[in-house]
């Protein structure tokens, strides 16, 4: 634990003891707002099914389009399983190019997690981590933010080098 007066913040320094890692799934209906999430001490094509289910379930009969990065377990054979017993049409998968995981919006969110709440935390235990990953999830899902983007083609002057990617 940090000494009083000794250290100027709160992050980690030499003292702090890492109780192990956990795998948290999210992903943010672009049209509520709403972040979706599990967190599992395992990182396996099982556990993102799981959180396929939930967001199957929500959706009732709407179609989905789910974008996804090139990670191994959103193209397993489970994964695949579980998808085949879908109605057809009803997730289409999107996936972002390789080295290209800001174009998923739901990487922006964890980057501004990790800056906002879990750069500067300490805690005692595994189970405290998901506690306070799913009160702060909760807490954001109870005025859920619509994100917007703010590029538009006529600005691609503003842009250096004019890129539009």
């Amino acid at each position: 634990m940090p000494v009083e007066g000794k250290y100027s913040t709160i992050a980690r320094d030499s003292e702090y003891i890492r109780h192990g890692n956990l795998s948290l799934f999210a992903c943010t209906n672009l049209i509520t707002g709403k972040v979706y999430h599990k967190v599992f001490e395992r990182n396996r094509s099982s556990e993102f099914i799981e959180i396929l289910k939930e967001i199957v379930s929500d959706s009732q009969d709407k179609k989905m389009v789910v974008i996804l990065d090139n990670y191994v377990i959103h193209t397993s054979e489970e994964t695949n399983k579980y998808l085949s017993t879908l109605k057809k049409g009803k997730l289409k998968r999107v996936f972002t190019p390789k080295h290209a995981s800001w174009l998923n919006i739901i990487e922006s969110f964890f980057s501004k997690m990790t800056r906002n709440f879990l750069r500067a935390i300490r805690v005692e235990s595994l189970e405290e981590l998901k506690n306070r990953i799913d009160q702060y999830i909760k807490l954001l899902n109870e005025e859920p933010v619509i994100f917007m983007w703010k590029y538009r083609v006529e600005e691609k002057d503003k842009i250096p080098g004019g890129i539009i990617i």
